[in-house]
């Protein structure tokens, strides 16, 4: 194990910050794990942690045929971001921006700087596109903020990856994840590893979070560049590891066993591992997805737990105003999974308290909520 730490810039004076990166194996090919981007978001570092000791492992027996990087803290910024004992990790407290947004967008210097050089050699051209973003992000000027370097040095970490996982996870929620439709049949065996309940699908979510800016470039070079053969090499993905008290051993250890057993399918670990099963969750559009807000402020209670199938008019949630006696029932307006719910108990303006993953569109544009 090869231990890379990151010195942030802009750090306060009298105070460093870092990015410590786990590197494990080696070889051409090469798997990319991040936890808690968000940093109070903390099962995929639980997570992490897992995957840190069984690596360490199967590097010493020999079994690892690859290079996979491990960040089980992707935010050391967000983590120490507390208000009066509240764990504040998932907008930045100087800017306002959420920590997962606004990546930098690889495709257009790539597009110009292999311009007229890629041809029929599939492996030549994935090697020289990743050398591209290599450069294209060593090109760029000094980081202007702790946040920009964060995201800098991260998506300069995955932009080589063959394979790349941001873990994260939802408020009270099932195992979900977020992928392009494209990748979906690729990661259908680590959805059933993961027992996964849905999988939510878009090209382009908005936003530019850390998933889509690394594959996400390679389906537009992909569309710029027709004639070239240029497969979609970057297969990447944002797994939703429940709710935020999900940080269970045994959760956190199955987690982990699953993502080993995926890694194993693409190439990257040798042995004998468990065989994904036939029967997965179902993917939806992200299109799809109903956010469910109350009609007035007040106290909640939910009627359905995260994870459940829901028919379009089945009640979800009550709001209660003790003052007025006001009770209203907020019901789903779309069948689908009920895939998150939120942690707090009461509801007020502009927040969301339910989120519906649904197979027939009913948003455009802008996809994430922030």
């Amino acid at each position: 194990m090869q231990r890379i730490d990151h010195p942030l810039p802009w750090s306060s004076l009298g105070s460093e910050r870092q990015l410590s990166v786990f590197r494990f194996g080696n070889g051409e090919r090469k798997a990319y794990i991040q936890a808690s981007l968000h940093a109070d978001e903390l099962p995929g570092m639980r997570t992490a942690w897992e995957l840190k000791k069984r690596l360490s492992a199967l590097e010493a027996a020999g079994r690892l045929k690859g290079v996979i990087e491990l960040v089980p803290v992707a935010n050391p910024l967000g983590l120490g971001q507390l208000l009066q004992g509240a764990h504040q990790g998932r907008f930045e407290f100087g800017s306002g921006k959420n920590f997962n947004r606004d990546f930098f967008e690889l495709s257009e210097p790539v597009a110009q700087s292999v311009e007229g050089r890629l041809g029929d050699d599939p492996r030549a051209n994935v090697l020289l596109v990743r050398q591209a973003m290599r450069e294209a992000l060593a090109g760029l000027p000094p980081a202007a903020s702790q946040l920009q370097g964060l995201q800098r040095v991260l998506l300069a970490q995955a932009c080589d990856a063959d394979v790349v996982l941001d873990l994260h996870c939802d408020a009270d929620a099932a195992l979900h994840m977020y992928a392009l439709p494209q990748q979906w049949p690729q990661w259908r065996s680590l959805a059933a590893h993961m027992n996964m309940r849905v999988a939510l699908l878009a090209e382009d979510s908005g936003g530019s979070s850390f998933d889509e800016a690394c594959s996400l470039p390679w389906l537009r070079l992909q569309r710029l560049f027709p004639e070239a053969q240029l497969p979609l090499a970057c297969l990447a993905t944002t797994l939703e590891l429940g709710g935020q008290a999900d940080t269970g051993k045994e959760q956190a250890e199955a987690h982990a066993e699953g993502i080993l057993a995926f890694l194993a399918e693409q190439g990257l670990i040798d042995g004998q591992w468990p065989v994904a099963a036939d029967d997965t969750c179902e993917a939806m559009p992200l299109q799809g997805t109903e956010l469910l807000y109350a009609p007035h402020p007040g106290v909640i209670t939910f009627l359905r737990p995260a994870g459940v199938w829901v028919e379009a008019g089945e009640p979800l949630f009550e709001v209660i105003d003790p003052l007025c006696d006001r009770a209203s029932v907020v019901c789903a307006g779309t069948a689908g999974v009920l895939f998150a719910i939120e942690r707090l108990r009461y509801a007020q303006p502009g927040f969301w308290l339910a989120k519906i993953a649904g197979r027939q569109p009913l948003r455009h544009g802008r996809l994430l909520s922030d």
